[in-house]
């Protein structure tokens, strides 16, 4: 059972340096100054990777909302594949490339020019993006430990395995076996009286591998971390994987030898500790119960017992062997969430003297959860005087966690702690594969989120999320509107808004404070039908008030209409709030439909008087506004050219001109008050086209001010944004700056 110690200082220390430089790695990816990682595949690669041309290609990853696995479409550009994901939070992601092929089967890959860097997962790549929050696992500047893998013989599987070891800089080795005619070792560094290290165990979960705690953990730069911030004790950490027939054996028989053979460890129970993930963990726990002592120190990742009979003999046994016991937990989503509250109950009811870190409230199974209960109970081993409680911001653990029923949902259920879950109808019971669409991205970008079949029907939780998303599903590759949202029948999804601490202004004002939304039906000349648009009051509108309202036009964009902006855009809660807040003028909103051959002539000849005959609307072009998205910002800077002094304020949402009317600069000058243009940042495709807009406003002399570019792509999050800004602005003696 001798161990073998091999230095990685060079292997495992440098594989994780190019993983914190992740374009190296993989040459598919590059970075934009935004904070943006477009990836781009050549076509021709692809189809000789998979001998055939893909339906769909798909980057996979944990980009979703709380590191939920998600995909976003790499769309056919020229002779690639691309897509653009950002900007980036700092964290560490892992991703694969997955084509559909036409017959719906998923194959998945990875550059295969990079290197494997997720044992576990060959087809993963991964990259670390440093900055604020994460500086606890970004690599140390110097002096950092070292990893060595250690190669031992398993009494239990007969075969070599192998773990990680982590020590720290200062460590001083095992001094060398006396050979024939010396005496003991008393080389530099390997003095006699060095004294041995306490030893922390970290055993890793069914599946994963003893690198994945380098490789997903990024443990080593958590440990380092903490050296250098003089939060924890000097130790030997190992890192290791002993899921086999009997994994205490594996531990106990076969890798703590091995470990004390190759290096300077403790082997006094209270100078050991042992913790672990899922089926680790359970092995900690039943050494915690069965054997108590053997490590004085135990921790339980998302992990749970079998046996939960815990007697008062038992408990009075763990308590004089134990030093520390502490226990951590993901969110609900979390697989061991119930098994330990089961746990935890058991304790309490057979006095085990525990710690409980509490709910980790903002991802579930993942390795952000793991790595900070790394880092939390590293700091508490083989010292005295931390406190007991749980970490800042962790919730408590009372009752299990009851899901929705099966078949109990109709439209998206969201829990008091922002956990939302999907559940389709039986409709799509044949269906090969199913997902949630939405503008889950950081910038509003939509990501697909791939459902799992309970029964007869498709289901997805996930979470916790906080502020106003827009969705659809994806059944076998087609998209299909929510059937159970019978309310928003004008657009092709459906809205979704979580309570919490963003997009507060894109929330439900209390009744009293809601203004009303009409449908205006209207005789348009220029169709010969029967039209319709929304129309927004202030909930104090008074018809006979003296002075009439002022009057903004708010327009959809290209394949949009009438209800967007208040099915999708949410300008009703957005004027709603505002108004309450008295941060708007009292004013008429109009959102026609734009769908038309001349859209100048509906507004001004058939809409405008409409409104007019309807409402109590002002005709003083100084109380008269103007915005739009995309194809509606394109509409109103062309209303506003051509027809200079209609309109005093104009705003364009990511929109420019195709076509440039004739233009009296001076005149467009003379009767603008503010004139304000947006777009979004490099993910909007519309952005070349805007600049140039501007351009030739500038050639022409005529005068504007640039919002400046807003972090999102070409959607809704951009122009709600958008409009949030625009609205205190109109209708200003002196406009804001």
């Amino acid at each position: 059972m001798a161990g073998a110690a091999v230095a990685l200082g060079t292997a495992v220390v440098a594989t994780q340096a190019v993983a914190a430089e992740a374009p190296a790695t993989d040459s598919w990816v590059t970075t934009t100054p935004e904070g943006y990682y477009r990836f781009t595949v050549a076509q021709a690669t692809v189809e000789q990777m998979l001998g055939a041309k893909p339906s769909v290609l798909e980057l996979e990853g944990n980009i979703g909302p709380a590191g939920t696995w998600s995909a976003v479409a790499m769309d056919p550009s020229g002779a690639n594949y691309e897509a653009m994901w950002g900007p980036v939070p700092p964290g560490l992601y892992y991703y694969q490339y997955t084509a559909t092929m036409a017959d719906r089967t998923k194959i998945s890959f990875r550059n295969p020019d990079s290197p494997v860097t997720v044992t576990s997962q060959p087809n993963w790549n991964t990259f670390f993006v440093p900055g604020p929050g994460v500086e606890w696992m970004t690599d140390v500047a110097e002096g950092g430990g070292t990893v060595s893998e250690l190669a031992y013989q398993s009494v239990v599987t007969h075969e070599e395995r192998t773990a990680l070891v982590w020590t720290p800089a200062d460590y001083q080795a095992n001094p060398p076996a006396p050979g024939p005619g010396r005496g003991p070792g008393h080389g530099p560094g390997h003095g006699p009286a060095a004294k041995p290290l306490p030893v922390l165990y970290l055993l890793a979960d069914e599946g994963q591998s003893a690198r994945e705690w380098a490789e997903l953990g990024r443990i080593p730069q958590v440990l380092d971390n903490l050296v250098a911030a003089g939060e924890i004790e000097p130790m030997v950490v190992v890192m290791a994987d002993v899921n086999v027939a009997d994994p205490r054996a594996e531990l106990l028989r076969s890798l703590v030898p091995a470990v004390r053979d190759a290096y300077r460890v403790a082997r006094d129970g209270r100078q050991q500790a042992v913790a672990g993930i899922g089926t680790g963990a359970g092995t900690a726990l039943d050494l915690l119960v069965h054997q108590p002592g053997t490590f004085r120190s135990v921790g339980s990742l998302s992990g749970s017992l079998d046996d939960l009979s815990i007697r008062r003999p038992d408990a009075h046994r763990i308590n004089g062997r134990t030093d520390l016991l502490r226990l951590y937990v993901g969110n609900v989503l979390d697989p061991a969430y119930n098994g330990t509250e089961a746990l935890l109950r058991a304790f309490e009811r057979a006095g085990v003297r525990h710690q409980f870190d509490g709910v980790d409230p903002d991802q579930g199974a993942t390795w952000d959860t793991w790595r900070e209960a790394v880092r939390d109970f590293a700091s508490r081993v083989f010292t005295r005087g931390t406190a007991p409680g749980p970490r800042d911001g962790n919730l408590p653990l009372d009752e299990p966690y009851v899901a929705p029923a099966t078949g109990s949902i109709t439209t998206p259920h969201i829990d008091e702690n922002g956990i939302v879950t999907f559940e389709t109808g039986t409709q799509w019971a044949d269906a090969k594969d199913v997902t949630v669409w939405a503008n889950w991205a950081p910038n509003g970008a939509w990501f697909r989120i791939p459902m799992t079949k309970v029964d007869d029907r498709w289901r997805l939780a996930l979470g916790p999320l906080d502020g106003f998303y827009y969705y659809r599903y994806v059944v076998d590759g087609v998209d299909v509107k929510d059937p159970e949202d019978t309310v928003n029948t004008l657009t092709g999804v459906s809205p979704l808004f979580v309570p919490g601490e963003t997009d507060l202004l894109l929330a439900d004002a209390p009744e009293a404070d809601r203004g009303s939304v009409d449908v205006l039906t209207y005789a348009s000349a220029l169709t010969g039908t029967d039209r319709n648009a929304y129309v927004w009051t202030p909930p104090d509108y008074d018809p006979a008030r003296a002075e009439p309202y002022p009057l903004f036009v708010l327009n959809h964009g290209g394949g949009q209409n009438w209800g967007d902006w208040v099915e999708v855009g949410r300008a009703p809660q957005i004027l709603d709030n505002l108004y309450r807040q008295g941060e708007i003028e009292p004013m008429v909103v109009v959102m026609p439909d734009g769908n038309v051959s001349n859209y100048q002539v509906e507004l001004r000849e058939n809409v405008i008087p409409a409104v007019q005959a309807g409402y109590h609307v002002s005709e003083d072009p100084q109380e008269r506004a103007i915005a739009g998205l995309s194809m509606g910002g394109m509409n109103s800077l062309a209303t506003w050219l051509m027809y200079p002094g209609e309109f005093a304020y104009v705003g364009a949402f990511s929109g420019g001109l195709f076509w440039w009317p004739t233009v009296d600069a001076a005149a467009v000058n003379e009767g603008t008050t503010l004139a304000r243009i947006y777009v979004g940042d490099v993910s909007d495709f519309a952005a070349g086209w805007v600049y140039g807009t501007m351009a030739g406003l500038d050639e022409r002399g005529v005068e504007y001010e640039f919002a400046g570019p807003s972090v999102g792509p070409h959607g809704f999050d951009v122009w709600s944004a958008n409009l949030i800004d625009l609205l205190p602005r109109l209708f200003q003696e002196a406009p804001q700056g």
